[in-house]
Parts: structure tokens; sequence; C-alpha cells
């Protein structure tokens, strides 16, 4: 399930490495309860309907955003407690919320980022970064799907395929800075190939690591 998030125009600036707030306001909204321990089965998107500015980015009709998770039942907990506590961050506001049951994903296998992909793994005593670049980084991202959908119970999907849409012209190499650790990131559209329930699965919680720190959100 997934709910969209309308705000009021900012009053300050916000900044342009802003994603650290976005993680702040999420755990404030969620509370204490155990998906702050567990593999994140839920992704949201970054700030939409922004424009850039010298000293950081502008919403002057407001931010529109969305969160996704997999379990319905905390999407009725989130909104209680956004309805409650609305503020954001930089004048950032909730006005307006939105509920999306499912996504109809009948013969659908190309997604755009909402956020980007960010994949790793341990590599000895070192904690090497992926990318679209990178052989591997297909496969990583079906052994994250797996494991997730293992986590959440649900039967293995063996004819589940992700790629990075290398046609994709203006695909390119983001770094992100989250709790003062520069992430390399792809911002780059994927194909997924597989069931629609594997497709739906996926459109809730995301792609590849971190899906709760703000990456891998799809739409």
């Amino acid at each position: 399930m997934r709910i969209y998030l309308s705000t009021t125009p900012n009053t300050e600036s916000v900044p342009f490495n802003y994603q650290q707030k976005m993680i702040g306001v999420l755990h404030k909204w969620l509370g204490a309860n155990e998906l702050h321990d567990l593999i994140s089965l839920y992704s949201f998107s970054w700030l939409m309907n922004g424009k850039m500015r010298n000293s950081g980015f502008s919403f002057e009709k407001g931010a529109r955003w969305f969160i996704s998770f997999y379990d319905d039942k905390y999407v009725k907990e989130i909104i209680k407690t956004i309805l409650n506590d609305p503020e954001m961050f930089s004048g950032l506001v909730v006005t307006d919320i939105n509920i999306q049951e499912t996504a109809n994903l009948e013969g659908v296998d190309h997604f755009r980022l909402a956020s980007p992909i960010f994949i790793k793994r341990k590599v000895g005593n070192n904690i090497k970064f992926y990318t679209f670049d990178d052989v591997e980084a297909n496969n990583l991202l079906v052994e994250t799907v797996k494991h997730k959908m293992e986590l959440a119970g649900l039967p293995a999907d063996e004819t589940l395929k992700l790629s990075f849409d290398l046609a994709y012209l203006n695909r390119k190499i983001k770094k992100v800075k989250i709790h003062n650790i520069d992430n390399k990131c792809s911002m780059c559209p994927v194909i997924i190939e597989g069931k629609e329930s594997t497709k739906n699965f996926i459109w809730s919680v995301g792609l590849g690591n971190s899906t709760g720190s703000g990456f891998g959100a799809i739409f």
C-alpha cells in the first residue's frame, strides 16, 4: 500500500542534502516499533516538484512524495500520526494524504526511480558499493528482493529478473551523504520481469539496500 503526501510551500530553503531530515521525519511518524530494527519492508520517495536555487530547493507550490509499506497495518498507524503532527522541516507541512491500495502492474516491466538505488556488500573487512556499471549489480538486486520475500513469508519467484536499463541515456551515479557517509548510488530506471505479485511487492518495498533510509523507491 502507498500513501501520497502533499505539503505546503517551504518557508525556508530546503538543503540539497535533505535526505537525513526526511529519515528523521519518517522515524518520528513511525514512533517506537519493530520496523527500526528489521530489514526494511517499506520505501519512500524523495521530494518532488522542487526547483533548484543557489542555497537549496524551493517548493513554491508545495512538495509531493510517497511512502509505501508491504504490511498495510503501518499505513493506518502512520496516517494517524501524520494527521496529529504534520510538520516536516523547512516549513513543509503535510496538507493532504491520498491512499493507493495497490498498483495495476499487469504488462508493466519498466520502472522509474523515485529515489536512487543503493547496493552494498561487505567484501573482506570493507564495504563495497555497486552501481549499474558493475556486472554483479543486477544479481545483487535479485538477491536482496528474494531475501525480503523470504522475510515476508512469500514463496520464491523463480521467474524474477532485474536489470538496470542501460539504454537510458541520462543514467548517472550519484553520491548521497547519510550519517556522514558518502554512499555511491545509481540513478537509472530498472526493468523487472516476474510475477505481478512480485512486482507489487517490489513496488512497496523498493530495490536495493537501505530502502528505509530513502533509497530504491520505484514508480
